[in-house]
Protein backbone atom coordinates (compact mmCIF):
# COMPACT_ATOMS: atom_id res chain seq x y z
CA UNK A 1 0.00 0.00 0.00
CA UNK A 2 1.55 3.20 -1.44
CA UNK A 3 1.18 6.01 1.41
CA UNK A 4 0.44 9.67 0.39
CA UNK A 5 3.04 11.06 2.04
CA UNK A 6 5.90 8.46 0.06
CA UNK A 7 3.83 9.58 -3.23
CA UNK A 8 3.96 13.45 -2.70
CA UNK A 9 8.01 12.93 -1.33
CA UNK A 10 8.68 11.10 -5.09
CA UNK A 11 6.73 14.10 -7.20
CA UNK A 12 8.79 16.34 -5.25
CA UNK A 13 12.13 14.97 -6.40
CA UNK A 14 11.03 14.91 -10.19
CA UNK A 15 12.40 17.77 -11.79
CA UNK A 16 9.44 20.43 -13.11
CA UNK A 17 10.09 19.42 -17.10
CA UNK A 18 9.05 15.93 -16.16
CA UNK A 19 5.41 17.19 -14.28
CA UNK A 20 4.39 20.18 -16.73
CA UNK A 21 5.85 18.68 -19.80
CA UNK A 22 6.35 22.49 -21.38
CA UNK A 23 8.82 22.64 -24.53
CA UNK A 24 11.78 25.05 -23.84
CA UNK A 25 12.01 27.68 -26.41
CA UNK A 26 14.33 28.36 -28.67
CA UNK A 27 16.41 31.33 -28.40
CA UNK A 28 16.55 33.99 -30.70
CA UNK A 29 19.78 33.90 -32.83
CA UNK A 30 21.00 35.24 -36.28
CA UNK A 31 22.12 31.90 -38.52
CA UNK A 32 24.47 32.73 -41.25
CA UNK A 33 24.32 30.72 -44.34
CA UNK A 34 26.24 30.15 -47.70
CA UNK A 35 24.26 29.72 -50.36
CA UNK A 36 24.90 29.76 -54.04
CA UNK A 37 22.13 31.88 -56.11
CA UNK A 38 22.73 32.63 -59.54
CA UNK A 39 19.59 34.84 -60.36
CA UNK A 40 16.79 36.86 -58.75
CA UNK A 41 14.71 33.71 -59.27
CA UNK A 42 17.08 31.94 -56.77
CA UNK A 43 17.12 34.91 -54.17
CA UNK A 44 13.10 34.79 -54.32
CA UNK A 45 13.09 31.53 -53.97
CA UNK A 46 15.35 31.15 -51.12
CA UNK A 47 13.42 34.50 -49.28
CA UNK A 48 9.89 32.79 -49.56
CA UNK A 49 11.21 29.46 -48.46
CA UNK A 50 12.51 31.06 -45.01
CA UNK A 51 9.88 33.57 -44.27
CA UNK A 52 7.43 30.90 -44.40
CA UNK A 53 9.37 28.98 -41.86
CA UNK A 54 7.98 28.99 -37.95
CA UNK A 55 10.22 31.27 -35.68
CA UNK A 56 11.45 33.34 -38.51
CA UNK A 57 11.52 37.33 -38.07
CA UNK A 58 13.16 38.41 -40.73
CA UNK A 59 15.34 36.84 -44.34
CA UNK A 60 18.24 38.88 -45.30
CA UNK A 61 19.62 37.77 -48.62
CA UNK A 62 22.97 39.12 -50.35
CA UNK A 63 23.37 37.32 -53.50
CA UNK A 64 26.85 39.52 -54.58
CA UNK A 65 28.26 37.20 -51.59
CA UNK A 66 25.57 34.17 -51.47
CA UNK A 67 24.99 34.72 -48.00
CA UNK A 68 21.39 34.60 -46.55
CA UNK A 69 21.04 35.39 -42.85
CA UNK A 70 18.13 33.92 -41.15
CA UNK A 71 17.23 36.23 -37.53
CA UNK A 72 14.88 34.67 -35.11
CA UNK A 73 13.83 31.63 -33.16
CA UNK A 74 15.79 28.91 -35.38
CA UNK A 75 18.22 26.46 -35.57
CA UNK A 76 21.03 26.32 -38.08
CA UNK A 77 20.22 22.39 -38.95
CA UNK A 78 16.36 23.14 -39.62
CA UNK A 79 17.15 26.13 -41.83
CA UNK A 80 19.66 24.01 -43.80
CA UNK A 81 16.97 21.22 -44.05
CA UNK A 82 14.09 24.00 -45.42
CA UNK A 83 16.39 25.38 -47.74
CA UNK A 84 17.33 21.83 -49.24
CA UNK A 85 13.38 21.07 -49.33
CA UNK A 86 11.60 23.82 -50.66
CA UNK A 87 13.96 25.72 -52.64
CA UNK A 88 16.27 23.04 -53.57
CA UNK A 89 19.30 24.84 -52.64
CA UNK A 90 22.40 23.24 -51.24
CA UNK A 91 23.21 25.54 -47.77
CA UNK A 92 26.23 25.07 -45.31
CA UNK A 93 27.51 27.49 -42.49
CA UNK A 94 28.99 30.75 -43.44
CA UNK A 95 32.35 29.94 -43.66
CA UNK A 96 34.11 33.27 -43.40
CA UNK A 97 35.69 35.90 -40.77
CA UNK A 98 36.84 39.27 -41.29
CA UNK A 99 39.98 39.41 -42.21
CA UNK A 100 41.16 41.51 -38.71
CA UNK A 101 40.48 38.06 -36.69
CA UNK A 102 43.01 36.05 -38.27
CA UNK A 103 46.52 37.05 -37.28
CA UNK A 104 47.82 35.45 -40.69
CA UNK A 105 45.06 35.86 -43.30
CA UNK A 106 47.19 34.97 -46.48
CA UNK A 107 48.36 31.91 -44.95
CA UNK A 108 47.73 28.35 -47.26
CA UNK A 109 44.18 27.29 -46.26
CA UNK A 110 42.88 31.05 -44.47
CA UNK A 111 42.96 32.92 -47.80
CA UNK A 112 40.51 31.91 -49.88
CA UNK A 113 39.95 33.46 -53.60
CA UNK A 114 35.87 33.25 -53.42
CA UNK A 115 35.85 35.03 -50.27
CA UNK A 116 34.20 37.95 -50.55
CA UNK A 117 36.04 41.26 -49.83
CA UNK A 118 37.62 41.89 -46.67
CA UNK A 119 36.48 38.09 -44.92
CA UNK A 120 38.80 34.99 -45.33
CA UNK A 121 38.25 31.45 -44.04
CA UNK A 122 37.18 30.43 -40.37
CA UNK A 123 40.32 28.56 -39.94
CA UNK A 124 40.47 29.66 -35.96
CA UNK A 125 38.36 27.06 -35.18
CA UNK A 126 39.57 24.12 -36.40
CA UNK A 127 43.01 23.46 -35.72
CA UNK A 128 43.34 20.51 -38.83
CA UNK A 129 42.55 22.85 -41.65
CA UNK A 130 45.74 25.25 -41.34
CA UNK A 131 48.71 25.10 -39.16
CA UNK A 132 50.46 27.93 -40.56
CA UNK A 133 47.46 30.56 -39.73
CA UNK A 134 48.44 30.33 -36.05
CA UNK A 135 51.79 31.74 -34.57
CA UNK A 136 53.91 30.42 -32.44
CA UNK A 137 55.19 31.83 -29.45
CA UNK A 138 58.83 32.57 -30.98
CA UNK A 139 56.91 34.02 -33.72
CA UNK A 140 55.21 36.69 -31.60
CA UNK A 141 58.47 37.39 -29.62
CA UNK A 142 59.99 37.96 -32.95
CA UNK A 143 56.82 40.30 -34.31
CA UNK A 144 56.55 41.70 -30.97
CA UNK A 145 60.76 42.68 -30.99
CA UNK A 146 60.43 44.43 -34.15
CA UNK A 147 57.21 46.38 -34.42
CA UNK A 148 56.95 50.23 -34.36
CA UNK A 149 54.79 50.21 -31.32
CA UNK A 150 56.87 48.54 -29.00
CA UNK A 151 59.54 51.32 -27.50
CA UNK A 152 62.06 48.95 -26.79
CA UNK A 153 61.95 47.63 -30.29
CA UNK A 154 65.18 47.30 -32.36
CA UNK A 155 66.19 50.69 -34.15
CA UNK A 156 67.94 48.90 -37.22
CA UNK A 157 64.71 48.80 -38.89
Amino acid sequence: MIRVDDLIADLCELPAKVIVGKKKRKEFQKVDLLVRMDCEGCERRVRKALEDMKGVSSVEVDPKQNKVTVSGEVEAPEVVKRLRRRAGKKAEPWPYVPYEVVPHPYAPGAYDKKAPPGYVRNVLDDPDKAPLVRASSMEERYTAAFSDENPNSCAVM
